[in-house]
């Protein structure tokens, strides 16, 4: 076999394997480039999905007519000063884009810097170059790329439609966009409607842009984060667990201002939200990290999407510990999007036109006529309400006159309460509605509906409660209290469990003993393909542990991290709440539903239960008049 040196167009079309995947991978580069030339407004035009267009406009600082030239050949740049590169300061360095482009596809590039007197122009087509040239520009720099993968025609078979390819022009640009609050972006072309997000200034220019990119609607629904920890820092918003989305998507992290989709950042933001989120459901997030570029590698990926961090755990504990202290900051607030989408669908059902059981009457208005199918009216007899106060001793239909604990290991119930005689009962029944409850964020308790649902009146409109899901809230988050007070129980085993494992998962896992036995699990490694289980969780009871431990084995091999054991003890908790708490179907005092409100008030995370529905929705004054058209 005769080795050869492969010739300068053929290591081009290489690298461009490497860095040009697709259009939306030329959008960024360009873009990158044009935010490094320190541009205030980027337009980025397309055409048939970038396949036969993209432009790129800026106006930054431009190239100089003497180094237009190099700008289209490989391994130059202008943005390292010396050959350091773990000391990135910037979003492009490898110098090999633009040579990329230009050996796959139809490049011409036109700059004008401020040292020169005229613009100059330079085309690359298929490797080969023609120019500098003078040419017209205002200034700042036009890159034109026209009939991609022309050159490699093969590559045009693994792309998509136009309209998916456009989309993932549309994300590179949004995320970018979210990066560079300061900069004015406009996206157009013939295969798209025409999008500008405005340059915004000032404390709140991030929330702004965001708001441009996202929609109000999630920053309505998020809360700040902003945590430092041994010199890296973490900002941004995090989404309620009660406002969540179908796939991933909508989660952007940035490293030092880059858009990055790193394994770890996902697998701790899934670690962050793990026991206040449905399992199918994926939390929005707009976070973003700032750290010596020496403490990150960003060049372990060629489009520069993955990072490597030199202190990985720093890195991920400070994610999971900041947005939880977050949500509990965040207490019993839950996401208003539940509530806003139930409205907006009864009002569209209420639009079409009246309901069932509405007939027009005489005089052309409608009202109420029981049709045959109806249920007649029964007569209102308050001595059969559940909202009356209860005589001493007596029980409503759920048994018990009040709410009692459920156990010492899970102490639910209001059992802490000094509950009032029969006459101050009655006085605090009838004044339950005074302006100091209703000033409450969860109001006054007024009612009971189906002795399942809690009805209360705050000043601007009212609140509904799931007693169910709010106390199942409440218990567990005692019982997580009292875990990580007690630690977690464990219990021995007669004789060790030996689990045979590849010596690189026992290595991993001998890494982590001291984190699981935080959990309750205690092995060590036993030979050098095999780990020795001495003790277990006891809440978890008998349990597969050779299935334990390779799974956890399975996580920390592809996530660096395992958080499978204490989502399985969070699971025995949940439980252990779900069966303790307060059902469905129960009839609760007065006095007691307010209680509930009261320590939702004051309970982290009880915005949502343990499966991440909503515990609680508002419905404002203004959205119940305009239902009736009162406004």
């Amino acid at each position: 076999m005769t080795i050869r040196q492969l010739s300068d167009h053929a290591i081009n079309q290489i690298a461009a394997g490497e860095v040009i995947e697709r259009p939306a991978s030329v959008v960024k580069e360009l873009v990158e480039n044009a935010l490094d030339a320190g541009a205030a407004r980027i337009c980025v035009a397309t055409a048939t999905g970038g396949k036969t267009l993209i432009r790129v406009d800026d106006d930054g600082c431009g190239i100089p007519a003497d180094q237009l030239a190099l700008a289209v050949e490989r391994h130059c740049t202008s943005k390292l000063s010396e050959d350091d590169l773990f000391d990135i300061r910037s979003l492009g360095f490898r110098g090999e884009a633009l040579p990329s482009i230009g050996a796959i596809a139809r490049l011409a590039m036109t700059s004008r810097h401020a040292s020169d007197a005229h613009a100059w122009a330079i085309r690359v087509e298929g490797g080969r170059k023609d120019g500098p040239s003078p040419a017209s520009h205002a200034g700042g720099t036009q890159v034109e790329v026209r009939d991609l993968f022309f050159a490699t025609p093969a590559r045009l078979k693994f792309l998509k439609s136009d309209r998916a390819e456009g989309a993932a022009v549309t994300d590179v640009v949004r995320r970018l966009a979210l990066a560079n609050p300061s900069v004015r972006f406009e996206l157009s072309g013939s295969d798209r409607q025409a999008t500008t997000f405005a340059a915004a200034s000032g404390e709140r220019a991030l929330e702004a842009r965001i708001a441009q990119v996202m929609g109000t609607d999630f920053v309505e629904n998020a809360r700040p984060v902003d945590a430092v920890r041994e010199g890296v820092r973490l900002h941004g918003l995090a989404g309620l667990p009660t406002f969540h989305k179908a796939n991933s998507l909508s989660q952007f992290f940035f490293v030092n201002g880059r858009p990055v989709r790193d394994k770890l950042l996902m697998a701790a933001l899934r670690g962050a939200y793990a026991d206040v989120l449905a399992r199918d459901r994926h939390p929005v997030t707009v976070l973003f990290l700032e750290l010596d570029p020496r403490q990150v590698d960003v060049n372990v990926h060629p489009a520069k999407a993955d990072v490597r961090f030199r202190d990985a755990q720093l890195v991920r504990g400070l994610i999971v510990g900041a947005l939880r202290q977050v949500f509990a900051e965040a207490g019993h607030l839950a996401s208003s999007h539940t509530a806003r989408s139930a409205m907006a669908s009864f009002s569209t059902g209420f639009a079409a036109g009246p309901s069932a059981g509405l007939r027009p009457a005489s005089g052309g208005t409608y009202g109420y006529q029981r049709s045959a199918t109806s249920p007649a009216p029964a007569s209102t007899d308050w001595r059969a309400s559940p909202f009356r106060p209860l005589d001493d001793g007596e029980a409503d239909d759920g048994g018990a006159p009040v709410i009692s604990g459920f156990g010492e290991a899970t102490q639910a119930g209001f059992e802490t309460l000094d509950m009032p005689s029969a006459d101050a009962r009655a006085h605090a029944h009838a004044s339950e509605a005074t302006e100091e409850r209703q000033s409450r964020p969860l109001g006054a308790a007024r009612a009971q509906v189906h002795a399942t649902y809690i009805i209360s009146q705050t000043e601007d409109g009212l609140v509904i409660v799931d007693q169910h899901a709010a106390h199942e809230r409440l218990v567990y988050e005692r019982l997580k209290a009292a875990l990580a007070e007690r630690g977690v129980a464990r219990q021995g085993l007669l004789i060790p469990e030996i689990v045979e494992l590849p010596q690189e998962d026992v290595a991993r896992l001998a890494e982590r003993a001291e984190e699981l036995e935080a959990v309750g699990l205690v092995l060590e490694p036993f030979g050098p393909g095999a780990i020795a289980v001495r003790e277990t969780p006891a809440m978890l009871g008998q349990i597969d542990i050779r299935g334990l431990v390779t799974d956890l084995a399975d996580d920390l091999a592809e996530w660096d991290s395992s958080t499978r054991l204490r989502e399985r003890l969070d699971h025995v908790a949940a439980t252990m709440a779900c069966h303790g708490s307060v059902r469905a179907g129960r009839r609760l005092r007065p006095e007691e539903m307010d209680a509930l409100l009261r320590e939702m008030e004051a309970t982290p995370n009880s915005g949502q239960c343990n499966h991440g529905r909503p515990t609680w929705i508002s419905l404002k004054l203004s959205d119940i008049e305009r239902l009736f058209g009162r406004k």
